[in-house]
């Protein structure tokens, strides 16, 4: 075997490179009675709940969470909108995490949405452009800020790749899933990936605690 074939070999066998992000996720005052049925929606879409807190922001703090809307017409309507009740404010982590929460909210105007994209959580629980459900962070700047902002004692640590974050799966993930799919096979649902997706929800070990302050 030549010294080429052998290189060639070894780089196919190296793991690929598994870039995961961190996003905010907040669910808004008036859907809090939906919040489960969305945070089910969240994990069957692969996301990680990293922390999760149950807040209601004053009107000046809702003001300067979306400080790079100011001066904007609807800018009063949405912090009053925003304070008018608790939310739900998430960190969300998975492979480009940032892109797809924005895919699974759909559009900033539910109506649209409804149309373009109806099986997006906008289209689902959102009735306009302001009480669209859900908010997440548009770039990863924002998510920094926006994450920092909600939890500010949490420290912002990178998430792992490569092999870090290959041994994170073996840790935390495959053990949950290992046993699911035994009892995939003992129970032989007709459906078996509704059954395995619902009994991963009632088993996932690493869903958050809950914080209900105001501030």
């Amino acid at each position: 075997m030549s010294e080429k074939h052998t290189d060639n070999k070894n780089q196919s066998m190296v793991a690929p490179r598994i870039h995961v992000e961190r996003t905010l996720a907040l669910i808004k005052p008036d859907l809090l009675h939906k919040a489960e049925e969305i945070e089910d929606i969240i994990l069957r879409c692969g996301f990680q709940i990293v922390q999760k807190r149950k807040i209601h922001l004053s009107p000046e703090k809702c003001s300067d969470f979306y400080s790079e809307q100011y001066g904007k017409m609807f800018f009063p309507s949405l912090t009053a909108y925003m304070s008018s009740g608790p939310i739900i404010s998430l960190v969300l982590a998975r492979h480009d995490a940032i892109n797809f929460w924005r895919q699974v909210m759909g559009p900033s105007n539910s109506l649209q949405a409804k149309e373009s994209h109806p099986e997006s959580i906008r289209a689902l629980y959102g009735t306009d452009d302001l009480r669209n459900a859900v908010h997440g962070s548009y770039c990863i700047t924002s998510a920094e800020r926006e994450i920092r902002f909600m939890f500010p004692e949490a420290p912002i640590e990178p998430m792992p790749t490569g092999q870090g974050a290959l041994d994170y799966l073996d840790l935390f993930v495959n053990p949950t899933l290992l046993s699911g799919c035994i009892n995939l096979c003992k129970q032989k649902p007709s459906d078996p990936y509704i059954w395995l997706a619902d009994w991963l929800l009632k088993h996932n070990t690493n869903r958050p605690e809950v914080d209900n302050e105001t501030i």
